[in-house]
């Protein structure tokens, strides 16, 4: 096991698996001829105990022992949670 396991910040892209988040990491990178900066992304599937992430939050991961065959990255925190979209408060005032 790593005594210093990696952790990368990244947006929930899905969660419709139990127990478990695929997260979008983006990072950014020069290409080594043109010297323009593009953006690179990875996905990756992360343990997700209390199914307590949805799609768009911004999450934090840690690697950690294979959990299954994709799975090797386990949820740390949840930084910022989506709000509820204004169209539900909009249908709410109607009533």
């Amino acid at each position: 096991m790593n005594t210093n396991p990696r952790q990368l910040t990244g947006v929930v892209i899905g969660d419709k698996a139990n127990k478990t988040i695929t997260v979008k990491i983006e990072r950014k990178v020069k290409h080594p001829t043109y010297s323009k900066i593009m953006k690179r992304s990875t996905k990756v599937h992360a343990h997700d105990e209390e199914n307590s992430a949805k799609i768009g939050d911004i999450v934090t991961v840690q690697e950690c022992r294979p959990i299954s065959k994709s799975k090797t990255w386990k949820l740390i925190s949840n930084l910022q949670s989506v709000k509820s979209a204004p169209v539900d408060q909009a249908q709410e005032n109607q009533e």
